[in-house]
């Protein structure tokens, strides 16, 4: 059996008449950047969310910018955040002259360890950035509790978790700002990259619609140092397809990980620990295991694809040495570096094929 990681294929098939029918709209139009179509998605996206606002943009690394620069991240200023994530959350707070400062995470959800915040703050911190790692939002009530005590502002990196639930409330619609992506392999993907920011303060909104256009707020007319950061109108098309199926593309991968979890029960391998006051939207299945090598090339040789989602933590990535952390610093992150595994994952996934890949793991 040869088994699909994120099935693509299959999710543009699924709808393929309504995908080519609005992308020929976008063709026969000329129309590539802006529009009906953008208008009509960041529509969508905020009654879906619940935020005030949403503003589209090119790419879920971009939305971090955009929300880094409209609070006015300045070279010197120091985000707390996690190391266990991808690049892209510490990436763009170094891109911008400021200082990553990590924080180990939460055994269960690999999301930051909200105890071990507060003792990092300095007069220097200027935000606080949790990631919403693998589908499932991080403790965010006591994340904004710590964050009001000190006056900072709160940037969800939502880029796995677009529509999971806490406490009743969305992802992306949590904290000051929200980011997601619409990378294609994400929950709600596109055809390319693609990206959103979320809040319910108009004139952070207002700010990060003129920085995604050059820092623009009439033509030629710039009050801010921007970048180019619109999403393209293709793939606003794409995604306007995509967020009708969306809510029961949710409940197909939650089906799958369900069937995850019940037919590993009782083995030894550590399945995903989700809150019962969340929901995850299931970005990935990601176990744990000690012999990760040896059952990666077992699983690979059955025709089942794996991912290692993260292998390095960002403190010890060569990129990162200047910061000067060391081996030991986050063991935790650290030893779930070594034992994380992802296995397939997406809404196409059938009992035959879930049943496959957890016999082979349990063999």
């Amino acid at each position: 059996m040869n088994i699909d990681f994120a099935n693509l294929k299959i999710a543009y098939q699924e709808h393929k008449e309504e995908f080519d029918e609005a992308i020929s709209n976008v063709v026969s139009s000329a129309g590539y950047i802006m529009g009906p179509n953008v208008l009509d998605l960041e529509s969508k996206l905020q009654e879906y969310i619940g935020s005030k606002y949403a503003i589209s943009c090119s790419s879920g690394t971009d939305a971090l910018l955009l929300a880094m620069m409209a609070l006015n991240i300045q070279p010197g200023d120091e985000i707390i955040t996690t190391p266990f994530t991808f690049i892209a959350t510490a990436e763009t707070i170094a891109f911008l002259g400021a200082k990553p400062v990590f924080v180990d995470i939460d055994e269960a959800s690999f999301n930051i360890d909200v105890t071990k915040i507060e003792e990092k703050i300095t007069n220097k911190t200027k935000a606080i950035v949790p990631v919403s790692l693998y589908g499932q939002v991080a403790d965010m009530d006591e994340i904004n509790g710590i964050a009001s005590k000190y006056k900072l502002p709160v940037i969800e990196d939502a880029a796995q978790s677009f529509g999971a639930k806490y406490k009743k409330k969305k992802s992306c619609n949590l904290t000051t700002i929200g980011c997601t992506s619409f990378f294609p392999a994400k929950p709600l993907g596109c055809f390319g990259d693609g990206g959103a920011v979320f809040t319910n303060n108009k004139v952070l909104a207002d700010k990060m619609a003129s920085l995604r256009l050059h820092g623009q707020t009439k033509r030629y007319h710039h009050q801010y140092i921007g970048m180019g950061g619109r999403l393209d109108a293709l793939q606003a098309a794409v995604l306007n397809v995509k967020m009708k199926y969306y809510d029961n593309d949710v409940l197909r991968r939650q089906n799958v990980a369900e069937m995850y979890t019940d037919l590993l029960k009782g083995s030894d391998i550590k399945t995903p620990e989700i809150s019962d006051y969340k929901t995850s939207v299931w970005a990935q299945y990601s176990i744990r295991v000690k012999n990760r090598d040896e059952v990666q090339t077992k699983l690979k040789e059955n025709g089942i694809p794996t991912a290692v989602h993260y292998p390095v933590p960002l403190h010890l990535q060569e990129c990162f040495k200047y910061l000067g952390y060391k081996k030991g610093d986050f063991p935790i992150a650290e030893t779930i570096s070594t034992e994380i595994m992802s296995l397939p994952m997406n809404p196409y996934l059938t009992k035959k094929e879930v049943t496959y890949v957890c016999n082979q793991l349990k063999n």
